[in-house]
């Protein structure tokens, strides 16, 4: 069995994984990522940038090449209710130059990752193996096992993180409990129609007759439609055939109607995602830290996962180094990490909780309050804070570069 011995070792290529190894190679230490995709070429999920994600990946020097592979610039987030906009949330009155979401293929965020990875001597990008066990010494953590086989591998590190995702294998294996909160009533299923001249411009949630859907222009030329259902109700709705599933998603998005039945053959023509929060009960122990959709998972609402991914791996990257320099892999020292960005991160559940209630709830009563509510908070100082807290997060987050040497 092959021995890689490096500084960190992180599991997961996706845009915490990449991010955070990225910042630790220009550190100057030894890195592995591990992920166990052969290639680039896979499914994504998450589109939308928000403006303190971009503030980061454009420090990094990665954001003029995303930008460069294509991504539509939208200005607003808006909740549009049988044609009429409720609320107006518009990233204009934020201040230059990112004053815009950025809707992007995944894929280019991740592409441009890599290429700046590929690019330090001191990081290695082990592609096509997944983690098969963890190492121990005593109670910590001090390796992975990747592949099985002939094709096995060993990977020894100072410290493993885990940036492998919401259903994340390393958390399993560390034996780290998860909580998963049931703060949303629907699901989604996601599903791409050509937008031909029917583009919106900007990031909605549609109601009109039926669920209401989520819609953003999705590059290139393409619209991204998430019809929302009942939680845990698709396969009671699937059993009634595709016919039905689509004549539902079409009363609920008039305007592309005709488009949904032409485009829509199968029910393999969409993706089910099952929308709920939670976060794993500790985000560090002995030798090992979580972060990313492997600490905590969120709802589409508000499109905060890849900037959360993102700003995690920057908060976690001064506790790692600290942590290397005093030789210290201890849960203490880690859990500085989870003692940082829990707050923030509670913060989020707690507002995607109050926007799916407020945005996708249905009800006589719900229908009649959502215009007054909207209205008001439009000329509340909450709306500068709502965007505030939805287009930057947590804005003591910045990057470490005095820890920077390449």
């Amino acid at each position: 069995m092959n021995r890689l011995e490096v500084d960190f070792c992180v599991v997961g290529g996706g845009p915490a994984g990449l991010t955070l190894a990225l910042l630790l190679a220009r550190s100057g230490t030894r890195v592995a990522v591990v992920e166990k995709a052969k290639s680039l070429d896979r499914e994504y999920r998450g589109e939308i940038l928000q403006p303190g994600a971009l503030a980061l990946l454009d420090e990094l020097g990665v954001w003029p090449g995303i930008r460069q592979r294509g991504g539509y610039q939208l200005s607003r987030f808006r909740l549009v209710d049988r044609g009429r906009v409720l609320m107006n949330i518009d990233y204009r009155a934020l201040p230059a130059p990112f004053d815009f979401l950025f809707s992007v293929p995944q894929r280019h965020v991740i592409e441009e990752l890599h290429k700046a990875c590929l690019g330090q001597e001191n990081l290695s990008v082990l592609e096509g193996a997944s983690v098969h066990s963890l190492i121990f010494d005593g109670s910590r953590v001090t390796g992975v096992i990747r592949g099985s086989g002939e094709r096995a591998g060993e990977v020894r590190a100072h410290c493993v993180v885990a940036a492998d995702g919401r259903y994340s294998k390393v958390r399993k294996l560390a034996d780290i409990a998860y909580d998963r909160i049931e703060a949303f009533e629907h699901d989604v299923l996601w599903f791409k129609l050509p937008a031909h001249e029917r583009a919106v411009h900007d990031v909605q949630v549609f109601r009109d007759a039926g669920s209401p859907a989520l819609l953003h222009d999705s590059y290139p030329g393409r619209l991204q439609i998430g019809w929302t259902l009942p939680h845990r109700g698709y396969r009671q709705l699937a059993a009634r055939g595709i016919e039905h599933v689509k004549e539902q998603i079409a009363r609920a998005v008039p305007p592309y109607a005709d488009l949904v039945h032409e485009e829509i053959t199968s029910l393999n023509d969409m993706t089910l995602l099952d929308v709920f929060a939670g976060t794993a009960r500790t985000w560090a122990r002995d030798g090992l830290v979580l972060i990313g959709d492997s600490a905590h998972t969120h709802g589409p609402i508000g499109a905060q996962g890849v900037n959360l991914a993102i700003q995690d791996a920057v908060c976690a990257h001064p506790v790692l180094m600290k942590s290397l320099r005093a030789g210290d892999p201890s849960t203490a020292a880690l859990g500085e990490f989870e003692r940082l960005r829990r707050p923030a991160i509670e913060k989020v559940i707690a507002l995607q909780s109050r926007q799916a209630k407020a945005m996708l709830s249905t009800g006589r009563i719900t229908n009649a309050l959502r215009p007054v509510l909207a209205r008001a908070l439009a000329h509340t100082p909450v709306y500068r804070k709502v965007l505030d807290q939805i287009a930057f997060g947590d804005r003591q987050v910045r990057i470490h570069s005095e820890l920077l040497v390449a």
